[in-house]
C-alpha cells in the first residue's frame, strides 16, 4: 500500500464518528483506564453507561481488579481549579497512544466528528451538569457508595473534552495513600435512556492549607424548580444542607435515589449542587480527629446501628406509651450519671428527673426527624418512581 493510500485510510478512520458514543473521565489514576470492549464479556469500557445493573457491577465500574499504577494520582489543587477531560473514547483525549483506534482528537470536542447526542444533550440548554466526589479513604476494599462526598460540580457537563472543576479552598490533605474520587454524570432525559456514568480515580489535594473534615455526607434532596414536573417554584427548606453524597440511580441495587425513568436526579440547582466549589461540606472537626482506624470504623458502625435500633424502638414506645420511654431511657449515660453520685437524695432525684426529661426530648426530636424524612422518601417516591406513566 503506498504512502498516500495509507494516508487516506488513516485519515478516512479519522473522520468515521463513533457508533455508539458515551463518555468517561480519562486519566492514568482511573480504574480501568485500559479495559477494552474485549475485557470483559459484555461491554464494560470506562465509556459504557451503567443501567439496570446489580452492584457487583456498577459500583466501580466492575473495575476494581483493574487498579491505576502506583503513584498515578489525578490532582486536585485546593482554591484552585482542575481540568479534566471527557470524552467518548480515549483516543479522543492526551491520553490517545494507549488507544485501541489511535489519535482521533478534534480540538476540544468530547466526541469528535458526532453530533451533540453522542454526549447526550441536545443542545447547551440541555445540559444537566456532572460532578467530582470524594472520599478520604486509600483502600477501595473500604469505600461504600455512602462515603463519596460532592466536592465540585460542573453544570455545563458534558460539553467539552477539557472540563475545568473548581476546587474548594478549605481542602484537606489526603491521607498517605492518597484518597480516592469518582467523576459522576446523568444526563437529559430528552436525549438518551435512563443511565448514570461513574469513573473511579485515584486523587489527592495539592496545596492544602486546611485541616477541616468533609462532613459525613447526606442524601441530597429534590427542591429546585421543576417545571417538566408541574413544580414552578424552588423550595429551599427541602434542600439538603452541607455535605451530599453523589446520586446512585436506575440501578437494581443499592442506589439512593429513586426517581422514576423520565425525572432523573441531576448535579444542578435542582438538588441544590451549585455550580463550581461546594464550599459548604466542611465542618468544625479536624479531619484527624474524623478518619477512625479500620477497626474503630467497624466499631463505629456497629454501635451507630444498634443506637439506630435502639432510637427507633425507643420512639415507637414513645408514641404508644410515655411510661415506656421513662422505663427504657433509664439505663442512658445521663441518667447512670446522676445515680451514681454521692449527693442527698433529693438532688440525686431531681437529677435523674432532668437526666430522664432531656432523654425524652433527645428521643422525641429523633422521632420527629425520622417521621419527616420518611414521609419527604415517601412524597418523592410517590411523585417520581411511576413517572414514566405520566410521559
Amino acid at each position: 500500500m503506498s504512502g498516500r493510500v495509507l494516508l487516506s485510510v488513516l485519515m478516512g478512520t479519522a473522520l468515521v464518528p463513533f457508533a455508539s458514543a458515551h463518555v468517561a473521565l480519562w486519566h492514568p489514576s482511573m480504574w480501568g483506564f485500559n479495559v477494552t470492549d474485549q475485557t470483559f464479556s459484555y461491554d464494560n469500557r470506562p465509556v459504557a453507561p451503567l443501567m439496570q445493573m446489580p452492584f457487583s457491577q456498577w459500583w466501580f465500574h466492575n473495575h476494581l481488579s483493574y487498579p491505576p499504577n502506583a503513584g498515578d494520582f489525578f490532582e486536585l489543587p485546593a482554591g484552585g481549579t482542575a481540568t479534566a477531560e471527557l470524552a467518548c473514547d480515549k483516543g479522543a483525549t492526551s491520553y490517545w497512544p494507549s488507544s485501541q483506534g489511535g489519535d482521533v482528537r478534534q480540538g476540544d470536542s468530547p466526541c469528535p466528528n458526532s453530533p451533540t447526542s453522542a454526549y447526550h444533550t441536545n443542545g447547551i440548554d440541555d445540559l444537566k451538569g456532572c460532578s467530582l466526589a470524594i472520599t478520604y479513604k486509600s483502600d477501595p476494599n473500604d469505600v461504600q457508595p455512602e462515603d463519596l462526598a460532592v466536592f465540585s460540580v460542573n453544570q455545563t457537563c458534558v460539553w467539552t473534552r477539557f472540563t475545568d472543576f473548581q476546587i474548594p479552598a478549605e481542602m484537606p490533605a489526603c491521607p498517605e495513600g492518597g484518597c480516592i474520587c469518582t467523576w459522576n454524570w446523568i444526563h437529559s432525559p430528552d436525549s438518551g435512556s435512563a443511565q448514570m456514568f461513574l469513573t473511579p480515580f485515584r486523587c489527592k489535594v495539592t496545596g492544602a492549607t486546611s485541616s477541616k473534615a468533609i462532613m459525613t455526607p447526606q442524601l441530597a434532596r429534590r427542591c429546585g424548580a421543576d417545571p417538566a414536573n408541574g413544580v414552578t417554584e424552588a423550595t429551599p427548606s427541602n434542600c439538603t444542607v452541607g455535605a451530599k453524597q453523589a446520586l446512585y440511580w436506575w440501578q437494581t441495587e443499592r442506589v439512593n435515589m429513586f426517581e422514576g425513568q423520565y425525572s432523573p436526579p441531576f448535579y444542578n440547582d435542582l438538588y441544590d449542587f451549585k455550580d463550581g466549589a461546594q464550599n459548604d461540606i466542611f465542618g468544625d472537626s479536624d479531619v484527624a480527629a474524623a478518619a477512625p482506624s479500620s477497626s474503630s470504623q467497624k466499631a463505629a458502625t456497629t454501635s451507630s446501628a444498634q443506637a439506630a435500633t435502639a432510637a427507633s424502638s425507643t420512639a415507637v414506645a414513645d408514641n404508644q406509651n410515655e411510661t415506656v420511654v421513662e422505663t427504657s431511657t433509664s439505663s442512658s449515660p445521663a441518667a447512670a450519671s446522676t445515680t451514681a453520685t454521692t449527693t442527698s437524695p433529693k438532688k440525686c432525684k431531681r437529677n435523674a428527673k432532668k437526666g430522664l426529661t432531656e432523654s425524652k426530648r433527645s428521643v422525641k426530636k429523633e422521632a420527629t426527624e425520622k417521621r419527616s424524612n420518611t414521609a419527604h422518601h415517601a412524597r418523592n417516591l410517590g411523585r417520581f418512581v411511576h413517572d414514566s406513566t405520566v410521559h
